[in-house]
């Protein structure tokens, strides 16, 4: 009888255990919630596929929407790598329940066309939008993204500048020159949050970077799906 009350003991256990799993794993733990949320304005903008679009349109998906840049040299390719390799532990059935999307925040230059092939390079699915910029700003505003444009470059006085760096070796390090633009455009600064949108268009919660990075994101998708995608 001692073996039969040790195998009870040991089954009550691990019930209890995948008990307790299963209800921590039922809501959310990491980022933050908005108290309220907030329906997003039907701006009018423009997917990677050059057809018309607006932010408030979820397709019936959560969407994790993150705002950046095809030229962005740093955070935006660590962060949609991120995403892309926090979706691939999803099951079939979970990811068409979710959408990573971006919004540029440089639409002079992100085109469509630049968007498609940007995004493609990390996974095909993912989804961009961009627009006049008076639109971007908008959407910046209501989802709480900062978006600062690089101040203009200053203009090359009888071509001092150009002499002065002549001769100058490129400092250890420096590859501003890898990025099409130079270091102005990756002096442009943006917010690095990805936030959480419901399939109703509705702003709900949001995860910092680091929360991204950190893998609370990656944890929270299951739960996310549940608690936003109905």
């Amino acid at each position: 009888m001692k073996w039969l009350t040790a195998v009870l003991l040991a089954l009550a256990a691990a019930l209890g255990g995948l008990l307790l799993y299963r209800n921590a794993s039922s809501t959310p733990t990491g980022g933050t919630a908005l108290d309220t949320p907030i329906p997003l304005p039907a701006l009018r903008l423009v997917n990677e596929r050059g057809q018309a679009a607006n932010l408030q349109d979820s397709g019936g998906r959560v969407r994790l929407v993150f705002f950046g840049f095809a030229r962005c040299p740093d955070v935006c390719p660590a962060t949609l790598a991120r995403l892309k390799n926090d979706l691939s532990g999803l099951t079939p059935a979970q990811r068409e329940r979710i959408q990573v999307q971006l919004v540029s925040v440089d639409p002079e230059h992100d085109l469509p066309s630049v968007l498609r092939d940007y995004l493609g390079r990390f996974d095909p699915s993912f989804t961009g939008l961009t627009g006049n910029a008076a639109s971007i700003d908008e959407a910046a505003r209501v989802m709480f993204v900062a978006n600062i444009a690089p101040l203009p470059e200053p203009e090359d006085h009888g071509g001092h500048e150009a002499h002065a760096g002549a001769g100058a070796q490129e400092a250890p390090g420096d590859h501003s020159d890898e990025v099409p633009g130079g270091a102005n455009v990756a002096a442009r600064v943006h917010g690095d949050q990805v936030s959480v949108v419901d399939t109703r268009g509705r702003f709900v919660r949001v995860y910092g970077n680091a929360n991204v990075i950190s893998g609370e994101l990656e944890r929270d998708l299951p739960a996310l799906i549940r608690l936003y995608g109905s």
